[in-house]
């Protein structure tokens, strides 16, 4: 169920928000947990179960680690990580781990592991691994303590805003709202007006957007004009759907009296790559950098044992992202540009020059994070050199792709990418009336034509 669907707008929301407020604050958590299973479950019911299976394991586990000597606390904290990883590499990895042994090697009964490439991917395992791991870790360092209220953990685990796409919570952020949150008018207006504001990133920008880019890398040979208007689409399609999917998560917890950490601040502008993750993905990044990055030796190791970490620890990213080889390849460039900031920092350029080699950059290692497989992707990294072979029908691909509306679209989007503002409180009357006007658009949207999926909705 994703937040853009009338089903969610009409009927989960409200119900979940009208039994929110009418139960005593004693019994809201437990209502958050049961909701949270029902939006969670709807999917795919037995997902469910793992789901529960992480929660109780760290959950359990990390309440004895306090009271336990250096080597016992080592093996819980090895047993929750275990216990966390172990769905994770299942569902997402055994597939993609048996189809490569399958192709490199000659291994007997190998082809008989197929089946594992056809197993379901529960919703949001790979965020809800990453906040229980760094709860494990957390409470092993001495950085947090145990919580004894397992309906309190739950709701941390499952909390349905950010369960499927984030952003990443850790324990010690949400435990003082989990225990002691008092709900407000004011906020709940507040995030009335951020849930909107995504919604309309959604339905508004990204889904058009991403027409467009399906247009163009899902022709046979684009022509270089249309390679590049794709990339741009799809540059703005991932930034406004996966942005506005964190502006609705956070949204809806201020509607519930959370605060919730923001994803993204205006990635598009940034001046290099290290500025670039330092907005794009903002959970997962300080998640990378304290439980990745720094315990492997950060900056501390000299450039060069810092460029080869970076590298590492983007590849992991990559892997993160997607079980599959241009996914690995994504992280490995983002890895190679970020190292070779790192060794040879390009400080001399002007502001916007730095900002357009930026984009330029991101957007041209999209290309790897969209196709679907290396080969498609070096496809139309030749095809936005001019290089490719031109398809059969190019010139009607590029009728399609090369239009008035698709230009005034990517323009749009530009515009909003460069004078967005950091999402604000307190909006004015005149913003109301604009963010009423925009939510009927949305609605008018929504109900026109079949719900398109967040990208990051099976991640």
């Amino acid at each position: 169920m994703a937040f853009s669907t009338p089903i969610f707008v009409y009927g989960f929301l409200p119900v979940m928000l009208a039994v929110y407020y009418l139960l005593p604050r004693p019994a809201r958590n437990g209502w958050l947990v049961v909701g949270s299973y029902l939006f969670y479950g709807l999917g795919n019911p037995s997902c469910v179960l793992v789901l529960l299976f992480c929660t109780t394991c760290t959950f359990s586990l990390a309440l004895f680690m306090p009271r336990k000597g250096t080597r016992t606390r080592h093996l819980l904290l090895l047993f929750s990580i275990l216990a966390n990883l172990g769905p994770l590499v299942f569902f997402r990895y055994s597939g993609f781990l048996a189809q490569t042994t399958r192709e490199l090697t000659e291994i007997p009964g190998a082809e008989t592991l197929s089946w594992l490439g056809t197993v379901a991917i529960p919703l949001g395992i790979s965020f809800y691994t990453l906040q229980a791991l760094s709860y494990s870790i957390d409470v092993y360092r001495g950085e947090t303590r145990p919580t004894t209220r397992l309906v309190d953990f739950a709701a941390f685990m499952a909390f349905f805003p950010q369960l499927i796409a984030g952003p990443i919570v850790r324990y010690r952020q949400l435990a003082p709202d989990l225990k002691n949150r008092r709900e407000s008018r004011h906020q709940f207006a507040n995030g009335m007006g951020v849930f909107i504001i995504g919604l309309a990133k959604k339905l508004l920008l990204a889904d058009p957007c991403g027409a467009v880019a399906d247009q163009a890398f899902g022709a046979a040979g684009p022509d270089m004009l249309s390679a590049w208007i794709g990339l741009l689409a799809y540059s703005f399609q991932i930034y406004f759907d996966f942005s506005g999917y964190s502006e609705m998560a956070i949204g809806l917890g201020m509607m519930f009296g959370f605060t919730l950490p923001v994803n993204f601040r205006s990635p598009y502008r940034a001046t290099s790559l290290r500025d670039f993750w330092r907005r794009w993905h903002i959970t997962l990044g300080s998640w990378a950098r304290d439980y990745l990055y720094i315990p492997l030796g950060g900056s501390r190791v000299g450039r060069w044992r810092t460029a080869s970490t970076l590298i590492l620890v983007m590849i992991l990213f990559g892997l993160w992202h997607g079980a599959a080889w241009q996914f690995l390849l994504w992280g490995l460039l983002h890895g190679l540009l970020l190292a070779g900031e790192r060794v040879a920092p390009g400080r001399g350029l002007p502001i916007i020059l730095r900002t357009a080699l930026t984009f330029l950059l991101v957007s041209l290692a999209w290309v790897m994070f969209r196709a679907q497989s290396p080969a498609e992707a070096l496809h139309y990294y030749a095809s936005l050199a001019g290089a490719a072979s031109p398809g059969e029908a190019s010139w009607w691909t590029r009728e399609l792709i090369v239009t008035w509306e698709h230009l005034a679209l990517l323009l749009l989007a530009a515009l909003v990418t460069w004078k967005e503002q950091p999402l604000a409180d307190n909006p004015t009357r005149a913003k109301w009336v604009v963010l009423t006007a925009l939510f009927w658009i949305c609605l008018v949207f929504m109900g026109s034509g079949e719900a398109t999926p967040f990208l990051y909705y099976y991640f």
